[in-house]
């Protein structure tokens, strides 16, 4: 009879064990959810990503990168891709999503049942060894009638840390596109500065001669080489911002020792002759934006907790606890076992709490949700309006400095040379319009980088990436310039 009612107090649990639904491949695999991130990050900007997880791949990646940057002037794209395959940060955020695939897993295996075993009257000389055993097996009902509904919410937290992790990528290859950006225009204005320099250096020099002679005054002498004095401060300053902007770029790609031997052009592309209108571009941002996504999945969290805890609002623990005592008596020179069984249902009485707050929290959190929802769509449809006029309006501007000023500025120093061989126009004034032609030259080689900057930040507006935007996408690939690189 004993051996019966211990059969059964075994079996109880198990049986409710085996009500545990098998544990999906997509949690379980070495590289859960990452496969889903590299083709939605192919589909927004065009560039391969990696999860190194072993020494292998991080060696193999490290000689991919050593192939694209040592000793080599890059592009925009080669530096995203880059980044792409070699910022350990962006590999961290990649990590989170295994973990959260892990905490998946984990709501997908039920708990496990408690067994207690105890021994009573140990070294009991009239019984031999002991006097009774008691055994107890204890399962969560609640957890296994709860486990559906939790593995849910574990689910749409595993996709929520996939689009996070898009999201992390394509705001690290915006931000490495505009840092390339800002490299390569840095550059480009020291070469105009030194350009102006040596204009300058001429002035300075021919004002001193002036002055031997007493063919130029104390005070104009003064004004040429204090001209030229701030003109050499502002050279050093445009010399430590590129040096700057390219430490910037190399940190975010990833790069140190010897991998920091590479070059920038020493200029941007050209500005184009015109550019496309981006037709429904508020459409497009609500249906790619990914920080968009994440708020609604963020709402489909909520719903789904708020019917975990109707579930749950009155029994927050119910227990069953199946066992048996087994207990020895010894009568007349004889031993006799007694074995009796024993089953509990513990769990909360709702007195005091009922659930209701834990009811209204829920219920506000999802109010909660639904509006960041309804707050993130109407930001991503105000920032592609706003990112499309920069991008449309910055392309006039460049190409306004490009096309009028700069020829302007090209035509009054040619005028003032055919003047000067003529003897019409001073040494002093040929100068000043040289070096106003390179000041114009200047703010166009700005407006120029200002336009690329906008053209980045109009695919992250359509793709999103975080609060500076993201991803550069095929709108913003910029092709390498021409000449010395740095």
């Amino acid at each position: 009879m004993g051996r019966r009612i211990l059969s059964v107090a075994v079996i109880a649990p198990l049986l409710l064990s085996a009500c545990a639904t098998a544990v999906p491949q997509a949690y379980t695999e070495p590289k859960a959810g990452f496969a889903n991130v590299s083709s939605q990050t192919a589909a927004a900007i065009g560039k391969r990503t990696a999860f190194a997880q072993t020494q292998e791949e991080n060696e193999a990646l490290k000689k991919q990168v050593h192939a694209m940057v040592h000793r080599k002037t890059i592009s925009a794209d080669t530096a995203v891709q880059v980044a792409l395959l070699n910022n350990k940060g962006l590999q961290a955020a990649y990590a989170n999503v295994g973990l959260s695939a892990a905490e998946a897993w984990q709501q997908s295996t039920p708990e496990n049942p408690v067994v207690s075993i105890g021994i009573l009257g140990i070294g009991a000389a009239e019984l031999g060894a002991y006097r009774a055993i008691e055994g107890l097996f204890r399962t969560n009902i609640l957890d296994a009638r709860t486990r559906k509904q939790r593995v849910a919410i574990a689910d749409v937290s595993f996709r929520a840390a996939q689009l996070d992790a898009v999201n992390e990528t394509l705001a690290l290859a915006n931000e490495t596109r505009q840092a390339w950006i800002d490299a390569v225009a840095a550059f480009e204005a020291v070469g105009y500065l030194r350009r102006a320099k040596s204009t300058s250096d001429a002035g300075s020099e021919l004002a001193k001669r002036l002055g031997e002679t007493g063919a130029l005054n104390r005070a104009g002498q003064a004004r040429e080489q204090a001209f030229n004095a701030e003109l050499a401060g502002q050279l050093a300053q445009a010399r430590l911002n590129a040096t700057m902007a390219k430490e910037k770029l190399t940190r975010l790609m990833g790069l140190w020792g010897t991998e920091v031997d590479y070059f920038v052009p020493d200029a941007l592309p050209t500005v184009p002759r015109s550019v496309d209108a981006v037709a429904g571009i508020e459409q497009k941002a609500l249906r790619n934006r990914i920080d968009l996504r994440v708020a609604k999945l963020g709402l489909e969290a909520q719903a789904k907790a708020f019917g975990l805890t109707d579930q749950t609002r009155l029994v927050t623990d119910l227990e069953l606890v199946a066992g048996f005592e087994s207990e020895r008596e010894r009568e007349d020179g004889k031993t006799e076992t007694e074995t009796t069984s024993q089953v509990e249902l513990e769990f909360a009485i709702p007195i005091y709490d009922t659930g209701k707050a834990r009811m209204r929290k829920a219920e506000l959190s999802y109010m909660q949700a639904a509006n960041v929802l309804a707050e993130r769509a109407v930001t991503v449809r105000s920032e592609a309006r706003g990112a499309e006029q920069a991008y449309r309006a910055s392309h006039r501007i460049a190409r306004h400095y490009r096309d009028v000023l700069v020829p302007l500025r090209v035509t009054v120093e040619e005028e003032a040379l055919l003047s000067y061989n003529g003897m019409i126009t001073s040494t002093f004034e040929l100068l000043t319009d040289v070096r106003e032609k390179l000041g114009a030259s200047l703010e166009a080689a700005n407006a120029k980088k200002d336009f690329y900057i906008a053209q980045a930040n109009l695919t992250a507006a359509i793709y999103g990436g975080g609060a500076g935007g993201m991803g550069g996408g095929e709108g913003a690939q910029l092709a390498a310039g021409g000449g010395p690189a740095h």
